[in-house]
Formats: structure tokens, C-alpha cells, sequence
């Protein structure tokens, strides 16, 4: 790879993985092209100051996808499966197929964590789908990342309110251990992807950065936020009645649950993680 001279297209820049890659490559000074749907938008115009070039594309528009993909070296694709499982798979099967015409050297994908065990989640069990389908393309290079729990679902409003109240809410038993990883280790991760993409060839691993049950998952934010949070226990039929697949999600959790070997993980890659409690002391919880 010349690092002045080769382009890596970074799909879902403005988003949560896709946006953590892209800045963590564009600071450690690699060209990035950002795919975005709205070129205007905050989040792309800040890549943009950071020197990403940004390219309008559709995951349903193949057409923008090629332009996209035109004259790159490398792709980090994630899809979300906001609008269905189905659809996320189609759209990273269709995505991976053209960045293979397209002469992609190096693909890396984001999937999730323990995809590869049959974990009868819909959304784990699709990605491990579009796994199988981009060894079959055979690219000359690829990686396979698999996040566990992000931290920053903490933050989001499903979530934050009720921290802010006092409690966290969650359908886990007290004594379910959780790993999870910060969106910034995740970028860390996805940068060494491309950067040691010669060892990194034909790695497929899953990554987290700690394991807390939800007891502990409250003091530590309340310690953060420096009040009193508490942890409880919600009916998993709430869950159910919002999503099907999430209440199967958190049922997995308790039943059998993420096993990444953090420490080992770490060790063999080079990239020390941050802990529930450091992640949580650099967040503004106001």
C-alpha cells in the first residue's frame, strides 16, 4: 500500500464504526474517501475539514457504489440494519460483489461479534451470511471485524434518559457479564486493518474491550456522572414488544453471551482497549 498515493473508501463515514475509522485513518494521515448520502451534511462536512473527499452514494444505487469505488485500493464496508435484516444483508453481499469487479485489493467488513457460532439472533446470523459471501469472492486481501456490545449505546436515547434519572434499564439478569468495546477502539482496529493489511490478510476476530455485568455497569457511569445510578431489571417482554430480534439478542446474552479473549486479543494485535471506566470519564453525561 502507498500510503500518499492509495484511496480506501470508508462506507458509513458519517455513522457510528464507519465515522471512527475514517477519522482514526485521516489522522494517522491516509487518504480517505467518505461515502455519504448528504454531501452537506455536519457530519460529512467535518470529515471533510479533516480532509476526507466525499462521494454521494446509495447502498440501493449500484451505480454510486462503482463511482464510489472507482481508482480505491481499499473498502471498509458496515451496513445497518435499521430498515431490516434482509436488507442489510443484500446490501453487504451487493457492495461486497462490486467492490470485487471494482479491483478492490483489500476488503475489510464489519460484522459482529460471535456471528460465526449460530447464535439464532437475525442480526448476527446475516452478517456471518455476507461473511460466507466474501471469502467466496476471493479477494486478494481481507479482514473481518467483529465488535461485541458498543459502550456508546449507553449514550443513546433509548438508554441516556434513564441514566440520567438514576437507573439503567436493561432486560439482563444481575449477574450477566457484557463485554463490550468503545467506537474509537473499534476505529483503531479498522485503520490497523488497512495499515498492516499484509498480516492483517485473512484475519477474522472478534474485539471487545471489557466485561461488566449491568450492577457494575451503573456504578461506574454514576461514578462518571458523580450521582447515584442504579441498575434494573426490565420484563423482556418490553423488549419483545418493541423487537423480536433484540429480546433473542439479550436472551443470548444471558444464556451464553459474547467470549472474546480481551487480553489475548490486545496482545496479539497491539491495541489496549479502554475499559468501561476510562470510556466513561471521557464522556459529557450532561
Amino acid at each position: 500500500m502507498n500510503k500518499g498515493k492509495d484511496i480506501i473508501l470508508v462506507t458509513g463515514a458519517t455513522g457510528n464504526q464507519g465515522g471512527a475509522i475514517a477519522r482514526q485513518l485521516l489522522n494517522d494521515g491516509y487518504r480517505v474517501r467518505a461515502l455519504t448520502r448528504n454531501l452537506q451534511g455536519d457530519k460529512a462536512q467535518a470529515l471533510a475539514t479533516l480532509g476526507a473527499q466525499l462521494v454521494q452514494g446509495d447502498w440501493d444505487d449500484p451505480q454510486s457504489l462503482e463511482r464510489a469505488l472507482d481508482g480505491c485500493w481499499g473498502a471498509y464496508s458496515v451496513q445497518s440494519n435499521q430498515e431490516g435484516v434482509a436488507l442489510e444483508e443484500e446490501q453487504g453481499k451487493r457492495f461486497a460483489e462490486i467492490a470485487r469487479s471494482s479491483g478492490i485489493f483489500h476488503f475489510v467488513y464489519s460484522s459482529v461479534g460471535s456471528a460465526q457460532r449460530g447464535t439464532g439472533v437475525a442480526h448476527f446470523d446475516n452478517k456471518w451470511r455476507v461473511e460466507g459471501e466474501i471469502r467466496s469472492l476471493a479477494f486478494p486481501s481481507y479482514t473481518i471485524l467483529r465488535p461485541v456490545f458498543f459502550m456508546e449505546n449507553f449514550l443513546s436515547f433509548w438508554l441516556k434518559p434513564g441514566i440520567l434519572e438514576g437507573k439503567l434499564r436493561l432486560p439482563l439478569a444481575p449477574q450477566t457479564g457484557l463485554q463490550m468495546i468503545a467506537l474509537e477502539d473499534i476505529g483503531k482496529f479498522g485503520a490497523l486493518a488497512f495499515k498492516e493489511h499484509e498480516r492483517m490478510n485473512g484475519v477474522e476476530v472478534d474485539i471487545a474491550g471489557d466485561r461488566r455485568t449491568m450492577p457494575e455497569t451503573a456504578d461506574i457511569i454514576g461514578n462518571a456522572m458523580d450521582r447515584k445510578v442504579v441498575f434494573e431489571r426490565a420484563p423482556i417482554e418490553e423488549m419483545r414488544k418493541l423487537s423480536t430480534d433484540l429480546a433473542i439478542m439479550f436472551e443470548w446474552f444471558d444464556r451464553v453471551g459474547y467470549d472474546v479473549d480481551i487480553a489475548a486479543v490486545a496482545d496479539t494485535y497491539g491495541v489496549k482497549c479502554r475499559t468501561l471506566s476510562e470510556w466513561a470519564k471521557k464522556v459529557n453525561w450532561r
